[in-house]
C-alpha cells in the first residue's frame, strides 16, 4: 500500500512538472511589452514629413519604453510597398506604420492597391497636420481666392496649375478646389516638386497648391503670392492669412494629415499604450517647436477619431477622383 501511494505521488509530481513546462511558453508569450525593438515602417524616403515624425517620435518613444525604435524606410510604388509590408505583419505591436493621408488617396486612385486602408490596419493616433497653401505667380491679377475664382471663370482653360505629378496631394487638392467652384484651370503635371516650383516661380504656370512651409519663403521674397493657407483652420505659420474654409471652399480638408497605424487586430491594451505615449511625446514643448519649424502642426486624438477620418477621406477622395477623372502616372 505504501509503495502504491508513493508511486501515485511520483506520478502526480511528474504530471505537475510536465504541465508547468507546457505552460512556460504561454507565460513567456505574455511577457512585458515591449521586450524587443519596435520597427516603424515609413513608406517614403528619408526627409519627408512622415520620416521626420517617425524619427522624432521614435527617439522619444525609445527613451520612454526603454527599447530601440528602428525607422525603416520602405519607399516605392507611391508608398504602397511599405504600407503593404505593415498590413501583412503580425499584430503584436512590434511593427508600426507612420504614414500620411496618401494611404487613402492611393486607394481612391486605384482599386488594385495591395491593402485596405479601412480594414487592413489598426488606427493608433493622428500625429500632425501639414497645411497646404493656394499660391499664384505675382503676374496673376488676384489677391484673394474670390478674385482667383473670378479670373478663372472669366478665362476658362487659360490659367495653368502645376503639381508634382498625377494623383499627388497637390493635384487632388486643386481638383477638389476646381469642383467646388466649377472652374476650368489646366493641370500641368511634373515629375517632382522641384520642377513644378521652378516653373511657377518663372511664370510658366500660374498657380499651385504647396505646403505652407515651402511656399512661405518664396512669398516673403515676393516670388509668389499666397491666397489662402490651411483647410478648416488658419495655418499657425500664417495666422494673418485666411484659410480655405474662410475663403468659401466647402469640404476643404486638403491639408495633409500624418498618423500612426499598426496591422489589423492589435490588442486594445497596446493601442491604448501607444496612443497615450505618442500623445505625451507630442505635448512636449521642444517636440512641438521642432516639428512646427519643419511645417508640421502636432495633433493627437483617439483611435476612433482616426478611424472615422480614414473612412471619410476615402469616400471624399474617391468622389473627387471619379468626378475629375484623375489618373495616375
Amino acid at each position: 500500500m505504501l509503495f502504491r501511494m508513493l508511486l501515485l505521488a511520483l506520478r502526480g509530481f511528474a504530471l505537475a512538472a510536465t504541465l508547468t513546462l507546457i505552460a512556460l511558453p504561454a507565460v513567456h508569450a505574455q511577457e512585458r511589452y515591449p521586450s524587443r525593438p519596435i520597427r516603424v515602417i515609413v513608406p517614403f524616403t528619408a526627409g519627408t514629413g512622415m520620416d521626420l515624425l517617425a524619427r522624432t517620435i521614435g527617439q522619444k518613444l525609445s527613451e520612454r519604453l526603454k527599447v530601440a525604435i528602428v525607422v525603416d524606410n520602405r519607399a516605392g510604388a507611391s508608398g504602397n510597398i511599405g504600407t503593404e509590408a505593415v498590413a501583412k505583419s503580425p499584430a503584436d505591436g512590434y511593427t508600426l506604420l507612420m504614414t500620411a493621408s496618401t494611404i487613402v488617396q492611393n486607394a481612391a486612385l486605384s482599386r488594385s492597391v495591395p491593402y485596405d486602408p479601412v480594414r487592413g490596419f489598426t488606427p493608433i493616433t493622428l500625429t500632425a497636420i501639414g497645411n497646404m497653401a493656394l499660391v499664384v505667380h505675382p503676374s496673376v491679377a488676384a489677391n484673394t481666392v474670390a478674385e482667383f475664382v473670378a479670373l478663372a471663370k472669366a478665362q476658362p482653360g487659360r490659367l495653368n496649375y502645376a503639381s508634382p505629378g498625377n494623383g499627388t496631394p497637390h493635384h487632388l487638392a486643386m481638383e477638389l478646389f476646381k469642383l467646388n467652384f466649377g472652374i476650368d484651370v489646366t493641370h500641368v503635371p511634373y515629375k517632382g516638386t522641384a520642377g513644378a516650383v521652378t516653373d511657377l516661380l518663372g511664370g510658366q504656370v500660374q498657380a499651385m497648391f504647396l505646403p505652407v512651409h515651402v511656399a512661405l519663403p518664396q512669398a516673403q521674397a515676393g516670388k509668389i503670392r499666397l491666397l489662402a493657407a490651411g483647410g478648416s483652420h488658419r495655418s499657425p505659420v500664417t495666422p494673418e492669412l485666411l484659410s480655405l474654409a474662410e475663403s468659401g471652399v466647402r469640404d476643404i480638408d486638403v491639408d495633409i494629415w500624418y498618423a500612426l497605424f499598426a496591422p489589423a487586430g492589435l490588442p486594445r491594451d497596446l493601442v491604448g499604450l501607444l496612443n497615450s505615449e505618442v500623445a505625451a511625446i507630442l505635448a512636449q514643448p521642444e517636440v512641438r517647436d521642432s516639428l512646427q519649424r519643419q511645417g508640421l502642426n502636432p495633433v493627437t486624438g483617439t483611435p476612433e477619431e482616426l478611424a472615422r477620418l480614414v473612412e471619410a477621406d476615402l469616400e471624399r477622395w474617391t468622389r473627387v477622383v471619379r468626378a475629375a477623372h484623375v489618373g495616375v502616372d
